[in-house]
């Protein structure tokens, strides 16, 4: 059974504390597994974690401040070291194209991995991966900045009950469900006739920006949000002055745009009590509300279902 769920490595912004570390996600996807922002010990939180480094498929990376990229390097070298047998994509905003080079080349090692070099170069640029498309949208930051975000293709889920009416089975009822119909005793069977629709799943990951459309359009309808929060509202001023976000805004981004799950991380070292950020979000979100913690691991919510009519 495939497995769709987000290990959270890190959770701090700027600077790690004694209780977070630097930022770092691994969403698992089915066949892939992808590291987002690997920050400052990475390596080294995939060891508490239930993710390893030749587990990995692809990295993203949002922009090329430090907590959000240092880690590439023992990342990088690690796959070297356990010699990982499958090519690894990597994707991060062209203009950084220089530091990507520096940090990848940070030391002196033997690099046996493939690393496949596919930089995001315009707000849109998608990547077509077997389980869905990976598109990449300009957030609104000091420096060129991505955020991210999955999604699905749309399908249908048959239902037993009217294929056995229809007389469908067996091998008959992949064909049905790759051409959109079948002949069967006389009688043309549509695909529409015995399934309901089933909707893609939506995964979006949401860092360092100010409040702007891009945002919007990561989250639009996502199972799963991962967003920054760094600041509380009563920081307001300060967010968008450096471009980020307080926990009420990515909490009505949320809102606004019918997500199922939110994951609010990316905490300013200031905060102590991170309770006092799902206070905030709940003025604004009532749906499923995650504070994220190191080392914990989050589930995509179940599939929606499509009624039968």
């Amino acid at each position: 059974m495939s497995t769709r769920e987000l290990v959270v490595l890190g959770t701090a912004s700027q600077a790690p504390t004694r209780q977070r570390n630097h930022n770092g996600y691994v969403l698992r996807w089915d066949d892939e597994v992808i590291l987002f922002d690997p920050g400052e010990g990475s390596q080294r939180q995939l060891l508490h974690s239930t993710v390893t480094a030749t587990d990995l498929t692809r990295i993203c990376v949002t922009h090329f401040h430090g907590d959000h990229c240092l880690g590439l390097p023992g990342t990088i070298q690690r796959l070297s070291l356990d010699r990982v047998p499958h090519p690894v994509a990597v994707h991060f905003p062209a203009g950084g194209a220089e530091y990507f080079a520096r940090l990848r080349h940070a030391s002196s090692f033997h690099e046996t991995a493939e690393l496949r070099v596919e930089p995001i170069e315009a707000d849109g640029q998608r990547v077509e991966l077997g389980c869905g498309t990976l598109e990449a949208r300009r957030l609104r930051h000091p420096i060129e900045t991505y955020g991210y975000r999955l999604v699905e293709p749309d399908g249908c889920r048959m239902l037993p009950d009217r294929l056995a009416a229809y007389g469908v089975a067996g091998p008959a009822v992949g064909e049905l469900i790759r051409v959109g119909h079948l002949d069967v005793d006389g009688r043309r069977v549509t695909r529409e006739e015995v399934s309901v629709p089933r909707p893609g799943q939506r995964f979006a990951f949401v860092m360092d920006t100010g409040l702007c459309d891009e945002v919007y359009a990561l989250a639009e309808h996502a199972d799963l949000l991962v967003i920054e929060s760094t600041f509380l509202d009563s920081e307001a001023a300060l967010a968008a002055e450096v471009g980020h976000l307080t926990a009420g805004q990515a909490a009505r981004v949320a809102a606004e745009s019918g997500v199922r799950r939110l994951v609010l991380t990316h905490f300013s070292q200031r905060y102590a009590d991170p309770d006092r950020f799902a206070d905030e979000a709940r003025t604004h979100f009532d749906g499923d509300l995650v504070i994220a913690e190191d080392l914990m691991t989050v589930p995509l919510p179940p599939r929606r279902v499509a009624s039968a009519g």
